[in-house]
């Protein structure tokens, strides 16, 4: 088995993923930058992507690291991230890593895509400039409890009685339960047919972001939350109402509310090839996400 190396382990997506890879027998390194405070499964080490100096240790006689790390809070986030990505990238050739695995966007090279995307294609390159072989998982949004995508769909639906929606609310897009993306993280690790491969992962319901808000509606009330469309709400006014309404500050806010616009859905399916299984339906995704949160309040 594999000693690896998790970048961001306590963020959404880390904290799953960490017991999935110790289940699967590997050593697991569970980077932090308050490692002494770290009390999940593996073993915590300190780290920080923006401090290069600070990699050399995490980094040392890692063969796969996963990159789950990223400054969406940050109005700086695009240069932050690039060169995050490119010391990460240059410290894990320096250690003799084999596999970078990286969670990216979904969305075509040909479409305008938002500063958000943007920055997640560039970081795909930067990762691997320095020669170590990347694996990319696209996704659009992750569904799961703690994920932001979906903590803003929840708390939506939780606290309006209505809701006022813009034009790009009837944008497509290919949500993914969260227990589908870990299995893929997971079932990509140290895959030859992965190295250096770009994958589109997302479940089999293409939805509308209005579609979203009903059916989770549905599952978590029973009944619909009336949903009203108008045409003029600038992604900066949504990200101050997002931020009146729920707990997600306007900044990240208003950066994946500008990638909103882009229609993101599955155009490839290879990744069934390497990873075999059915992804999960929005609507089981969204129970298990409520489940999820309702288990960690009650918890608390």
């Amino acid at each position: 088995m594999a000693c690896i190396l998790v970048t961001g382990a306590t963020g959404f997506i880390g904290r799953r993923l960490v017991p999935a890879l110790v289940g699967e027998g590997h050593e697991v390194r569970a980077m932090t930058r308050r490692a002494a405070s770290y009390d999940g499964p593996g073993e915590g080490v300190q780290g920080d992507v923006h401090d290069p100096a600070s990699l050399v240790e995490p980094l040392r006689a890692v063969e796969v690291a996963y990159y789950l790390v990223h400054s969406l809070d940050d109005k700086d986030f695009e240069r932050k991230d690039a060169d995050a990505a490119r010391a990460f990238g240059r410290a894990a050739a320096e250690a003799g890593v084999r596999q970078i695995i990286y969670m990216g966007g979904l969305g075509s090279d040909d479409q305008e895509l938002s500063a958000h995307l943007r920055s997640r294609r560039e970081v795909e390159g930067l990762l691997g400039e320095a020669g170590v072989p990347v694996t990319v998982l696209r996704a659009a949004i992750v569904v799961g409890a703690g994920g932001i995508s979906w903590e803003i769909t929840r708390q939506l639906v939780k606290n309006l009685p209505a809701m006022i929606v813009p034009r790009w609310a009837s944008t497509r897009t290919q949500p993914i339960a969260l227990d589908d993306v870990v299995r893929y993280l997971v079932g990509v690790c140290g895959h030859e047919e992965a190295l250096g491969r770009i994958f589109e992962i997302g479940g089999p319901d293409r939805l509308t972001y209005i579609e979203m808000l009903r059916i989770a509606s549905e599952v978590d009330t029973g009944s619909e939350v009336p949903i009203i469309r108008v045409p003029v709400l600038t992604p900066r006014l949504s990200s101050y109402w997002l931020a009146l309404v729920t707990d997600v500050d306007a900044t990240t806010g208003r950066n994946l509310i500008d990638s909103m616009s882009t229609e993101v859905v599955v155009s490839e399916q290879s990744i069934r090839d390497v990873v075999p299984g059915e992804p999960l339906g929005y609507a089981e995704a969204v129970r298990r996400a409520l489940e999820d949160s309702r288990s960690s309040q009650h918890e608390r």
